[in-house]
C-alpha cells in the first residue's frame, strides 16, 4: 500500500513533460505570431503596389495597361510573381471626376507563402489627370 501511495505522489520524470508540453506551446504560438506578420505583410506590399499602379495609370502621359504592368512588376519583386497575376485596371467616376481603379486578387497566406488561392483583394483608385482644362 506504501509503494502505490508514494507512486502517485512521486513527481520524478514530470518536468520533462512539462517543458515539452509547455514548449510546444510557446513554439505553435511564436510560428502563428511569425504567419499573421508575413500575410500582413504580403497584403500591405500587394496594397502598395495597386496604389502606386494607379497613381502611375493616372497620369497624362501614360496608359491604363502601364499601371497594371508596374503594380505587376513591383509585386514581383516584392513577393513573386505567383502573386501578381490577377491585376485589373479600369476607370471609374467618384465625384464628377474621373478615376483609375487598380483591382488585385491574390493569394491570402495561410502557411508560409502558401494559401488560399483569390483570398486577398486589394483596390486602388486615382484622379485621373489631364492635360486641358475642364
Amino acid at each position: 500500500m506504501r509503494a502505490v501511495r508514494g507512486g502517485i505522489s512521486d513527481e520524478r520524470g514530470s518536468s520533462p513533460v512539462e517543458f515539452v508540453l509547455v514548449g510546444t506551446l510557446l513554439t505553435v504560438l511564436t510560428l502563428a505570431v511569425l504567419q499573421l506578420a508575413l500575410a500582413v505583410y504580403v497584403r500591405n506590399v500587394v496594397h502598395d503596389a495597386a496604389v502606386e499602379g494607379a497613381y502611375h495609370a493616372a497620369l497624362a502621359d501614360t496608359g491604363l495597361e502601364e499601371g497594371a504592368d508596374r503594380t505587376r512588376l513591383a509585386i514581383t519583386r516584392a513577393v513573386g510573381a505567383d502573386y501578381a497575376g490577377d491585376v485589373a485596371v479600369g476607370t471609374t467616376q467618384e465625384f464628377g471626376h474621373t478615376v483609375v481603379e487598380i483591382r488585385v486578387r491574390t493569394t491570402l497566406p495561410v502557411i508560409g507563402l502558401l494559401g488560399i488561392p483569390y483570398g486577398l483583394e486589394v483596390e486602388a483608385h486615382a484622379p485621373m489627370e489631364s492635360l486641358g482644362e475642364e
